[in-house]
């Protein structure tokens, strides 16, 4: 077969994984700079156009698109979707993981658990919103934060007054959501390929932190899934519509509440956890499903 993978950065583990896996099992697999693609949607033929020439006919496509590309990664993807092409995470559904606001809203309607989740844009009563979510400590998150970033813990309901006004002042889009102590600084993060948790592993804090992110010096370990957190990381995947994705779980004393749905996860901290050949299994799905004009969104925007 012949693959492709959308990424911005060849040296990238997830990229390089991705692409050692793909060759060992005979397939050829190029890497292509998804910001240098260039589409001819006009044509009655549509294609995309890369370094001067137009690409291939790809039996699949791998996108790894960067948040802070998602317009135009999405396009590029939903090009090769009008061209035939199988994408193992489709367009729609890499646009609907991004928008924290309607994955919530999304999960939401599957019951799929959650913590307690306030949005607002300029609300009366700032002590409501704290109030409505249990108040503090609460967490503070922007909309458009990742990895992270943009994700405030307030000890306090005067604490959580003050971001919130700041966030506010500054026309930020945000999420105010109840903080699960009872977590203890950790989450679980399982990685779903085609409907099956093929991996997952604990993330604890760093002391003095209480965002488990492994680049902010959290310390991943092999897990055992209860049977409940397995089925929540599986539904939340199906609600989102992603073939391949990271699904980041907090244990609380009402069960499992998702986090956040990532759709191009990370494979390094995963893989080296539970030594699991995760980019195996993603060619795997690929050669068992990859069929032209297989895109079940289309028509749908």
């Amino acid at each position: 077969m012949r693959v492709a993978i959308l990424s911005r950065g060849e040296n990238l583990y997830s990229t390089r994984r991705l692409k050692e896996a793909g060759e060992a099992r005979g397939h050829q697999v190029d890497i292509i700079d998804t910001l240098h693609c260039y589409m001819d949607i006009t044509s009655s033929k549509p294609t995309v156009r890369y370094n001067g020439e137009v690409l291939p006919q790809y039996d699949a496509v791998i996108p790894r698109i960067g948040s802070s590309i998602t317009f135009y990664g999405t396009a590029v993807v939903r090009q090769f979707e009008m061209m035939g092409t199988f994408c193992v995470n489709e367009s729609v559904a890499i646009s609907r993981s991004r928008d924290k606001l309607r994955s919530l809203q999304l999960l939401s309607r599957k019951g799929i658990g959650l913590p307690r989740t306030g949005f607002a844009s300029k609300p009366d009563k700032i002590q409501d919103l704290i109030k409505n979510v249990g108040g503090a400590p609460l967490v503070i998150k922007l909309l458009e934060g990742t990895q992270g970033i943009g994700v405030v813990l307030a000890e306090t309901n005067k604490a959580a007054e003050s971001v919130i006004e700041a966030f506010m002042g500054l026309k930020a889009n945000i999420l105010v959501q109840e903080f699960i102590k009872e977590a203890g600084g950790a989450d679980i993060r399982c990685l779903v390929v085609g409907g099956k948790v093929v991996a997952a592993m604990k993330r604890q804090a760093a002391e003095g932190e209480f965002r488990s992110n492994l680049h902010r010096g959290g310390a991943a370990q092999l897990v055992r899934l209860s049977k409940e957190e397995r089925a929540t990381a599986i539904n939340a995947a199906k609600a989102m519509g992603l073939n391949l994705c990271g699904v980041d779980i907090l244990q609380s004393n009402n069960g499992p509440v998702v986090m956040e749905v990532n759709s191009s996860p990370g494979l390094e901290g995963i893989e080296n956890a539970t030594g699991k050949d995760v980019a195996a299994m993603v060619f795997e799905f690929i050669e068992k499903n990859a069929k032209p004009f297989a895109t079940k969104t289309r028509g749908k925007g």
